[in-house]
């Protein structure tokens, strides 16, 4: 008997006989992510937190955006992996965010981390404004290859291209907000007015206007440069244009909702976000990381690549977001494509 009772208090203390002491913590994680990085990231990170399950929440960022702003009295989420900073700066505003220093944040680069001390947020890595850019279906419509934001606007591409809908999509509202920065709001307005002319739609997806000009659904698809260099290099019929007046630009982020009943796991997330190992992983779709260093040079992208990133005033970006969308749906609405 004493043999019985000596085995079953190991056993005990072992955890075989505890169901509670297997059990993993579900962590709730929101993302605006590409859906084809999902499923490494996960599993990077629950390899590396084997007493973790990340379960995702995945739309594009406007829409995680806004939900995330319609639970503010009752939060769904434990954290947030990937997300535009900008959008996370709004969270913040609403005093959503918990405060934290990931273990190994010093080692990221001052300028992609919220100055906030502690901070609010961390930044992973850049996405920036690309045209994709069928060179077989432009041959065919006698297109020239534009090579700059105002190229669009001349009247030969009339209906031939496609960009992101700002409220849907961050890539979307990253292009707004670069015209109005960079031009100033009466004539970014007005850029965008004529680009309007010549706009096919406006679709719900970063990466689905390079996607269609991959397909020769659009001759010229608005989108960033990470989906652009991965269709090229799978041999798709496209050119990447970085045009020269300047790329928009935001951070892809992570933060801690506040509140979370999964603090810890929250927090060991945010420390992996911060990680060699996540580096290395973002660095397979991204030229520009928050750690650097660890970035290697893509074939399709620029060696000077960062240097065409346009000045971007993430606050006034993040602040005047409302009252951008509001006007630039008043204005260019008619051309949404439907959400599916």
């Amino acid at each position: 008997m004493k043999k019985l009772m000596a085995v079953a208090a190991a056993l005990a203390v072992s955890g075989l006989l505890s169901p509670l002491a297997q059990a993993k913590t579900t962590l709730t994680v929101y993302t605006a992510l590409e859906a084809d990085q999902v499923k490494d990231y996960k599993e990077a990170f629950e390899k590396a937190n084997p007493d973790i399950d990340i379960r995702w929440v995945r739309e594009s960022t406007g829409v995680i955006t806004a939900r995330l702003l319609s639970e503010k009295n009752h939060p769904q989420a434990d954290a947030v992996w990937g997300l535009a900073a900008t959008s996370l700066m709004i969270l913040d505003q609403q005093g959503m965010l918990q405060a934290y220093a990931p273990k190994g944040v010093e080692k990221l680069s001052p300028q992609f981390v919220d100055k906030a001390r502690p901070p609010k947020w961390t930044g992973m890595d850049v996405w920036a404004a690309a045209i994709c850019f069928n060179n077989v279906e432009a041959a065919k419509k006698n297109l020239p290859k534009p090579e700059s934001w105002t190229d669009l606007t001349k009247p030969v591409y009339k209906g031939q291209i496609v960009m992101p809908h700002p409220a849907s999509s961050g890539t979307g509202y990253l292009d707004v907000s670069a015209w109005l920065q960079t031009l100033g709001e009466k004539k970014g307005w007005d850029y965008m007015d004529k680009l309007h002319a010549n706009m096919g739609q406006y679709v719900h997806s970063g990466s689905k206007p390079c996607k269609m000009a991959a397909a020769g659904e659009y001759p010229i698809g608005i989108s960033f440069e990470y989906r652009g260099a991965q269709l090229k290099e799978k041999g798709a019929p496209i050119d990447l244009i970085y045009p020269k007046e300047g790329l928009g630009w935001d951070l892809e982020a992570t933060a801690i909702i506040k509140g979370t009943k999964n603090l810890e796991a929250a927090r060991k997330l945010a420390d992996f976000s911060v990680s060699l190992p996540a580096m290395k992983l973002y660095e397979q779709n991204y030229a520009v990381l928050a750690m650097p260093g660890v970035a290697k040079q893509n074939p399709y992208i620029p060696v000077d690549y960062s240097q065409r990133l346009s000045k971007n005033n993430f606050g006034w970006a993040a602040k005047n977001r409302d009252a951008i969308l509001k006007e630039w749906s008043r204005r260019y609405e008619s051309k949404a494509a439907p959400k599916e």
